[in-house]
C-alpha cells in the first residue's frame, strides 16, 4: 500500500510539473529575429576576467567579428590574473575596428564578490569612454559570441522596450559525463526559473544568465547598479530580479533564452569534477544556507526523481503491478518532459530516461555544496572563498 502511494503521489507531482509550471520544459524561449530598430543604439560590453587564458583569446576574437551596425566597444577587466589573460586579449583584438581596452580591477573590497567588483569597475570606465551607450553587455570570460548575436539582443531589447535580454549559452556536453549532467543542469535551470513565466511582466519571477546578459543602463542605473547585488553568488538572476522589480512603480520587461549557437561557452565539461565544482558553489546558497530546506531539496530529488524508476526496475521483487504502472507512468512523463532539452543537445531520446541518475549526482553535488559551507569553503571559486 506504501509503495502505491509513493507512485501516485510522484506520478502527481510529475502531472502538475508538466502542466502546472510554465511549460518550462519546452524549451521554448528562444531569441527569434526582429526587425530592425529605426537607429542603432551605442553599446559598451564588460567582460570580467580572471585566469582565463584558455578561451580569452578566441572570445575577444568573437566581439570582434561582430556585425552590429552601431557603435560597440569593449572593456575587459583582469581581475587579478596571474596568468596571460591580458597579453592574449590584447592580442586577439590587435587593431581590430572595435575599441578595445584592458582594465586592472581594483584590490577586492569586503562585501564584494570578484565578478561584480569587476563589471563595477568596468561600468565605471564605461561612463568614461562610452557615456552615451544605451545598453551595457555582460558577458563572461569564456563565452563566444556569433557574429549576428548582438545585433540580433538590441533588436530585441528595442523591440520589446526590455531592461534586460539574456541567453543561457550552449554548454560544453562532450563526453560521457557531459551527456549525463549538462543537458540535465539546463532542465534543472529551467524548472527551477521557467523562462516563459519570468518573461511575462506580470510575474514576480525573474531569471538571467550571467554568461550573456544585454542590460539597459539606464535601467540598470534607477535599480542600483550592481552594488545592489554585490554580494550574491548566483549573481545573475538576482540581477535580473533587480532590473525587473526596484525603482520603478511598474515591472520592467525581462527576456531569458535559450541559445543554439548565438552563444557558445567554451568551459570544459567532460569531467564530473569541472561540472561539480560549478554547482557545489552556488547550490548551498541558492537554498540560503537552510540546512532545513536542504533536507526538503534531497527528500523531494528523490521522491520526484528517484521513486519512479526505483519502483519500477524493483517489480520482480514487490510484485505490485499497480504500483508498477503509476511508478512507469511518471518515469515516462519525467522523460517526456526532459526530450526538449535532451534534444537541444543532441542526445538520443533513450538517454533522456537517465535523467534520474542525472538527479541522483546534483543531489551528491548540492550535499557536498552545504558540507563546503559547514567547512568555511562554501563559495570557492578561482581562488576565492566568499563567507
Amino acid at each position: 500500500m506504501m509503495l502505491t502511494l509513493l507512485a501516485a503521489a510522484s506520478l502527481a507531482a510529475w502531472v502538475f510539473l508538466a502542466f502546472g509550471r510554465g511549460g518550462f520544459w519546452r524549451a521554448s524561449e528562444r531569441l527569434e529575429a526582429e526587425p530592425d530598430p529605426a537607429s542603432w543604439p551605442e553599446v559598451v560590453a564588460v567582460i570580467p576576467a580572471r585566469n582565463e587564458a584558455e578561451s580569452i583569446a578566441a572570445v575577444v576574437a568573437s566581439h570582434m567579428a561582430t556585425d552590429y551596425p552601431g557603435a560597440f566597444s569593449l572593456i575587459l577587466v583582469d581581475d587579478a590574473s596571474t596568468d596571460a589573460t591580458a597579453e592574449l586579449a590584447r592580442g586577439a583584438a590587435g587593431s581590430g575596428k572595435r575599441p578595445f581596452e584592458v582594465l586592472t580591477a581594483p584590490p577586492l573590497e569586503a562585501g564584494w564578490t570578484g565578478k561584480l567588483a569587476a563589471l563595477n569597475a568596468g561600468l565605471a570606465r564605461a561612463a568614461e569612454t562610452a557615456p552615451q551607450a544605451k545598453y551595457v553587455l555582460f558577458t563572461d570570460a569564456d563565452i563566444v559570441h556569433a557574429p549576428g548575436t548582438l545585433r540580433r539582443l538590441v533588436a530585441k531589447a528595442e523591440v520589446d522596450d526590455l531592461a534586460l535580454a539574456s541567453l543561457m549559452a550552449r554548454l560544453d556536453s562532450r563526453g560521457f559525463w557531459g551527456k549525463l549532467l549538462i543537458p540535465a543542469f539546463v532542465y534543472f535551470f529551467q524548472k527551477l526559473y521557467p523562462f516563459p513565466v519570468s518573461n511575462d511582466p506580470q510575474s514576480s519571477l525573474a531569471a538571467g544568465a550571467g554568461g550573456c546578459m544585454l542590460v539597459n543602463r539606464a535601467a540598470l542605473e534607477a535599480s542600483g547598479g550592481v552594488a545592489g547585488v554585490r554580494d550574491k553568488l548566483i549573481d545573475d538572476c538576482a540581477l535580473a530580479a533587480q532590473l525587473k522589480f526596484k525603482g520603478d512603480d511598474a515591472p520592467r520587461r525581462t527576456f531569458i533564452g535559450l541559445a543554439t549557437d548565438e552563444v557558445v561557452s567554451l568551459r570544459d565539461n567532460r569531467s564530473v569534477s569541472s561540472v561539480w565544482h560549478m554547482v557545489a558553489r552556488t547550490a548551498f546558497a541558492q537554498l540560503h544556507h537552510s540546512w532545513l530546506l536542504l533536507g526538503g531539496t534531497l527528500i523531494g530529488m528523490a521522491f520526484v526523481y528517484l521513486v519512479p524508476p526505483v519502483t519500477a526496475l524493483i517489480f520482480p521483487i514487490h510484485r505490485n503491478a499497480l504500483a508498477g504502472v503509476l511508478a512507469l507512468a511518471a518515469w515516462a512523463t519525467m522523460t517526456a518532459t526532459f526530450l526538449p532539452t535532451a534534444r537541444l543537445y543532441g542526445l538520443s531520446a533513450w538517454r533522456a530516461a537517465f535523467l534520474p541518475l542525472s538527479a541522483f549526482f546534483y543531489s551528491l553535488m548540492t550535499f557536498s555544496s552545504a558540507l563546503r559551507h559547514a567547512r568555511g569553503g562554501g563559495g570557492l571559486w578561482k581562488g576565492r572563498t566568499y563567507p
